[in-house]
C-alpha cells in the first residue's frame, strides 16, 4: 500500500497562524524599539541644546556690568526671569539682556542701547529661544545669593522679592523633558557663577 505523505489543510493553517503571530510580535518589537530610540535621540538633542544655552547664559551673567546710562548691572531678578546688562557682542556697548520662561521655552531678549546716554527701548527687543522643553513648572530657574555665600546657608538662596543690590552669585536650574508622560524623568541641569563686577569676598 502506498503511503502518501503531505501537509493537511489543518496543519497548513496552524503553520500560517504561528508564522503570522510571530511576524506581528517581531514587527511590534521593532517598531517599539524604533520609537524608544527616536525618543532617546530627541531627548539627547534637547538636552545638548539646553547645555549649550546654559553655557552662554552663565558666561553673560558672569560679565554683567553697568548699563550705558549708569544703571546697576542687574535690573530685575525674579524666580523665572533675570534682566541684566552685559557687553554681549564685545562692541564696547552694554546690551540689556533678559532671560525668561515662556511656557516651556527659555527665551532670551536683547536690546541694543540707543543714543547717549544709552536708553533701551522695549520695542527694540529681539527675542530668541534658548532652550525648549523646559519643565520647571513653578520651580525657579534662577537662584540668587549674597556676598556671605557659601558660609551663610541660612539666608541663601535669597528669598523673593530679591534686592538686586544684594546679589553676588547666581545659580541656574533647568529640568528638560520632551515628553513628561514618558520615562525617564526630566534631566536636570545646574550651573552657577559669580558676577565678577559685583563680587566682594567671593
Amino acid at each position: 500500500m502506498l503511503n502518501h505523505k503531505g501537509v493537511t489543510l489543518l496543519e497548513a493553517v496552524v503553520v500560517i497562524s504561528i508564522f503570522t503571530t510571530a511576524s506581528v510580535v517581531v514587527t511590534s518589537v521593532i517598531i517599539q524599539g524604533l520609537r524608544v530610540n527616536s525618543f532617546a535621540n530627541e531627548q539627547n538633542e534637547a538636552l545638548n541644546n539646553a547645555r549649550r544655552g546654559v553655557e552662554f547664559m552663565i558666561k553673560e551673567i558672569r560679565e554683567a556690568s553697568t548699563s550705558e546710562n549708569g544703571s546697576f548691572p542687574i535690573s530685575a531678578a525674579d524666580a523665572q526671569e533675570l534682566i541684566f546688562y552685559s557687553d554681549l557682542d564685545i562692541d564696547q556697548e552694554t546690551e540689556r539682556i533678559r532671560y525668561f520662561l515662556d511656557g516651556t521655552d527659555l527665551k532670551k531678549g536683547v536690546i541694543e542701547p540707543v543714543g547717549v546716554p544709552g536708553t533701551y527701548p522695549s520695542g527694540n527687543e529681539v527675542i530668541s529661544i534658548l532652550s525648549e522643553y523646559v519643565r520647571n513648572g513653578a520651580d525657579p530657574i534662577f537662584y540668587y545669593y549674597n556676598e556671605d555665600w557659601p558660609a551663610d546657608q541660612v539666608s541663601n538662596p535669597l528669598t523673593q522679592p530679591v534686592e538686586v543690590d544684594d546679589i553676588k552669585f547666581v545659580k541656574t536650574y533647568l529640568k528638560i523633558n520632551i515628553d513628561p508622560t514618558k520615562a525617564p524623568n526630566p534631566a536636570e541641569l545646574e550651573s552657577s557663577t559669580t558676577i565678577r563686577n559685583l563680587k566682594d569676598n567671593l
